[in-house]
């Protein structure tokens, strides 16, 4: 008619993750789905965020801190193993998920058009709903044993996982894309995931990385989760420990000053370029499904 303004915009050309924020509804109710889903006929439910992570320090603790005895050489090894494995567990569930939430909800891509972010990003979600019952228990651990963090430690607690949920995101969107098309994406991420425990002082301390790769230590601290970690273990383990056990190395030199923006920089340029990557391939997600 005349008179209206109204323009015609090309189907699947949306803002990005602007859209899911403008779609918080749909996102809640992606959640929602996604948990109930999973636990659809199970008699635990939400209690396997506790089996799991428990059942997974038990192995760590009893292999490593017993032994290997590396207990002896870490003071309140198992506040610094559980904090490692909690968050470490958090972004390999949110990375997994959103990798093959595309895929999995296929149907509903097929028939209805709605942001494609929002899959990934409602996984992301719910991992974080599963992350912080285990938080709650590493914080009732560490009182046990006298935490006494400072409100810099705590801000840093909420900043990591932030920082962590946007990697996690970041990465989603990226293989999560590309494994509508290969599905050999699956795969690398499952490597990643089995790797990047590994590649993070969960285990063990960063000082045993630094002694072997000396100068070219700045490339282990490249990782953003190898300082989100740490960050963690500055946050959690460091104030339950006495006078007479801190040493010097219990964190990296630099860490919050140098490493802790490097880390921000890399997690934002990898939701960029992961944001950038969604973008072009979602254009065509429903012929490929």
């Amino acid at each position: 008619m005349a008179g209206q303004t109204d323009q015609l915009v090309k189907p699947g050309s949306g803002r990005g993750l602007l859209d899911v924020y403008g779609d918080r509804f749909l996102l809640k109710l992606l959640v929602r789905k996604e948990i109930k889903v999973r636990y659809r006929g199970s008699v635990l439910g939400l209690l396997w965020s506790y089996v799991k992570p428990l059942v997974q320090f038990l192995i760590y603790f009893v292999a490593l801190g017993i032994f290997l005895n590396l207990q002896r050489g870490t003071p309140n090894y198992a506040i610094y193993l559980f904090a490692g494995i909690v968050l470490v567990n958090f972004f390999t569930e949110s990375l997994s998920n959103a990798t093959r939430s595309i895929v999995d909800n296929r149907d509903l891509i097929r028939k209805i058009y709605l942001p494609r972010e929002l899959f990934p990003v409602s996984t992301v979600w719910v991992s974080a709903a599963h992350f912080l019952p285990q938080l709650l228990v590493l914080i009732g651990a560490c009182l046990v044993v006298g935490w006494t963090p400072s409100i810099l430690q705590l801000g840093a607690v909420v900043l990591i996982f932030g920082m962590v949920a946007v990697l996690a995101t970041g990465l989603g969107l990226m293989f999560g894309a590309v494994n509508v098309y290969f599905r050999d994406s699956e795969n690398i991420v499952d490597m990643i995931v089995m790797v990047v425990t590994w590649a993070s002082p969960v285990l063990y301390v960063w000082s045993m990385v630094e002694r072997v790769m000396g100068p070219w230590f700045w490339v282990y601290q490249l990782n953003p989760m190898t300082v989100a970690v740490e960050v963690f273990h500055w946050a959690f383990w460091e104030p339950t420990l006495k006078a007479d056990q801190m040493v010097a190395d219990t964190m990296p030199p630099d860490l919050l000053t140098v490493w802790l923006p490097v880390a921000m920089l890399v997690t934002l340029t990898v939701l960029f370029l992961g944001q950038l990557t969604f973008r072009r391939l979602a254009i065509h997600f429903a012929q490929e499904l």
